[in-house]
């Protein structure tokens, strides 16, 4: 820095006068209002490119450093803390069994049309996500009251029997839990269906979705009328619920 002083304004007298000038002008000050001297107006540019260096310098060195600590640490396994956001979830199904029907006793007393409680979603793949909400065996706990939108559709594959009957009538139900309640029947959608004989399976998808005002604490579950549903799709059976903000 005194070398490019020196380089710019060799009259160490006039320099002095500069520095001086420049040391009682008002803060905010242009440069042209410092002085009609050329070689004062030269000197003050190159402190002020030398400040804006060093400045630029500390800066980048401090970002430097910020972000090699945040990698550090995320490397060493302390994540950092999501951002906050609006309670949300969206699920998608995973494989059930027919043999686990008295699963559905711990999700209290279900009606015979829609009994079988659906214990098993993926909370966590490119299908789905969790924000905000918990979720625990087959149900989602709401932890932020307010009003949410519950929706949940169900894709049923249901083996024909060859046989001229009616066809199976298949229901999905929304189950409301309060806190030390039995639950409460929220939605229910049902279909009933024809096939043709000779078709291997049929095919139906049911949705369905409303708005509520939910409590901290209140859970959420989806029953059905049968497990004959189509596993190998996340697209096509789904369980989920957001709040608005209305």
């Amino acid at each position: 820095f005194p070398s490019q002083l020196k380089s710019q304004a060799p009259g160490s007298a006039e320099e002095l006068r500069c520095l001086q000038m420049l040391n009682q002008q008002p803060e905010g000050s242009s440069l042209e209002e410092l002085s009609s001297s050329q070689t004062c107006l030269k000197l003050a540019s190159t402190i002020k490119a030398y400040v804006a260096t060093v400045t630029e310098n500390i800066l980048r060195r401090s970002a430097v450093k910020e972000a090699r600590r945040s990698y550090l640490n995320t490397s060493e396994g302390q994540v950092p803390p999501r951002t906050a956001g609006k309670p949300s979830a969206h699920l998608t199904l995973r494989p059930q069994s027919l043999s686990q029907d008295g699963i559905s006793e711990r999700f209290g007393n279900l009606s015979q049309s829609c009994r079988h409680a659906i214990s098993r979603w993926e909370h966590s793949t490119l299908h789905s996500h969790l924000q905000n909400i918990t979720y625990r065996d087959g149900r989602l706990r709401v932890e932020q009251p307010g009003k949410y939108y519950v929706y949940s559709q169900i894709y049923f594959r249901y083996r024909s029997t060859g046989t001229q009957d009616s066809g199976p009538q298949l229901v999905q139900c929304i189950q409301w839990q309060p806190s030390h309640s039995q639950p409460i029947l929220l939605l229910k959608g049902v279909g009933t269906k024809c096939w043709a004989p000779e078709a291997d399976y049929g095919l139906h998808a049911l949705y369905q979705g409303g708005l509520f005002e939910l409590k901290a604490g209140d859970e959420l579950f989806v029953s059905v009328s049968s497990l004959a549903i189509d596993y190998n799709d996340a697209a096509a059976s789904y369980f989920g619920a957001f709040r608005l903000d209305l």
